[in-house]
């Protein structure tokens, strides 16, 4: 403890100050103005970025009630990856570890035991060779792959992350895309975001999207929507911690004065319970959208898909979603699906009843995607082993920073 009592009030009385200052009573107000009059449709330059499907409006339901219906689905699957996060050693390789895995609700314990390993480095050699084959271990239940990256005179950390973690992804799942006959959901969007905005983030980023190893990870998944949709398999991504800012930012460029740091935090106002009322015990939800702005206009039926081809109708690949909310963990989830799917209104109601029984059953994200997370998940100890491993068999030791002395001490 580094705060004596007295400091600690001080701060308080500092939040007390703020609190005086901040005005947010009309807070409630505004965010129903922008729902009810300003995204029906949503324009930047006359392009439209952002409209509903079906009717615009808030919805509520029974936390018991919609846990205690049918599953619209009679298995439900989830995916996820997990890294190590990215280590730089002192012989200049910069490399991060993907570990990709899929549930399955009821259990398949095959399906579980299969695991997708790849290894993205970064290198500033350019004589290093690498085999870039996937590998199999395990009675074929395992395989591995070796990814060499770009290279960039920046960002190679988040360069090796990012492409580690959707390779991982996007070949596992389609590895077993047969595997799923109901339903699948992505622990995370629908489309590699992160990769994504490397178009809008920076100029050597931006051009590493026209490369060819990018450009195949997002053909993965554009081809993972393709064969959901041929099939009549649901697909989705259940986004965990939104922030997106298409909404907020398109409204301050129209000159509303939009108080909310992101969308999320503008839905959060929308749908959280006043104060005094009975709404804890229901979850509330949107009506779903369909987005075509920020890091979606990628996958727009006007978008260029980073030059990757697709095979349905363009239409089919634009990213919708609906938000929810849950009271009693005062968080906000974004689920996203493709176009080609909610479009149909059928389809879509059934895709969200699935989802606001999972959240009603469990407390937070559906249970198959917490079981995705948790076997794909690579835990501290695992971090530490994996990086000694390397150390050794590079003979490197990693560069450490002050921050990795100062939480080894504390933790």
């Amino acid at each position: 403890m580094t705060l004596d009592p007295v400091h600690v009030e001080e701060v308080a009385d500092l939040a007390g100050l703020l609190g005086r200052r901040v005005d947010d009573g009309d807070h409630d107000d505004l965010a129903r103005t922008a729902f009810e009059e300003w995204l029906d449709p949503l324009r930047i330059d006359g392009r439209t970025v952002l409209a509903p499907l079906g009717d615009r409006r808030l919805r509520a339901v029974a936390v018991d009630d919609v846990a205690l219906v049918d599953a619209p689905y009679p298995t439900v699957h989830g995916l996820d990856s997990g890294t190590i996060n990215p280590t730089t050693f002192k012989n200049g390789l910069v490399l991060d570890v993907a570990h990709a895995a899929m549930a399955a609700d009821p259990s398949d314990l095959d399906l579980h035991r299969a695991r997708s390993l790849v290894t993205t480095v970064h290198a500033n050699d350019p004589t290093l060779s690498l085999g870039t084959d996937w590998v199999r271990r395990d009675e074929g239940y395992f395989r591995r792959k070796i990814l060499h990256a770009p290279r960039v005179n920046r960002y190679a950390e988040g360069v090796v992350h990012a492409l580690a973690l959707y390779l991982a992804e996007s070949s596992h799942a389609l590895e077993h895309a047969d595997a799923v006959s109901d339903c699948l959901l992505l622990d995370g969007p629908l489309y590699p975001k992160e990769l994504l905005n490397w178009q809008d983030r920076d100029a050597e980023l931006g051009a590493l999207t026209t490369e060819a190893k990018p450009q195949a990870i997002v053909e993965n998944y554009v081809r993972l929507v393709e064969r959901m949709l041929d099939r009549d398999v649901a697909l989705a991504g259940f986004v965990k911690s939104p922030s997106a800012k298409l909404i907020t930012r398109a409204l301050r460029e129209k000159g509303v004065d939009a108080p909310w740091v992101d969308d999320t935090a503008l839905f959060t106002r929308l749908l959280e319970p006043s104060a005094g009322g009975t709404e804890g015990h229901r979850l509330t939800f949107t009506n779903w959208f369909r987005s075509r702005g920020g890091s979606d206009r990628t996958l727009a039926a006007d978008g260029d898909a980073l030059g990757v081809d697709r095979r349905r109708d363009p239409d089919d690949y634009e990213v919708t979603f609906f938000v929810v909310y849950d009271p009693r963990e005062d968080l906000c989830y974004r689920v996203e699906a493709p176009a080609g799917l909610t479009r149909d209104a059928d389809a879509r109601d059934r895709l969200t009843r699935q989802i606001l029984r999972d959240v009603a059953v469990s407390r937070g994200p559906p249970t198959v995607v917490e079981r995705a997370d948790a076997l794909a998940r690579i835990g501290v100890d695992e971090k530490t082993a994996l990086r000694r491993k390397f150390e050794e068999r590079l003979d490197s030791a990693f560069v450490r920073t002050y921050d990795d002395v100062r939480w080894d001490a504390e933790f």
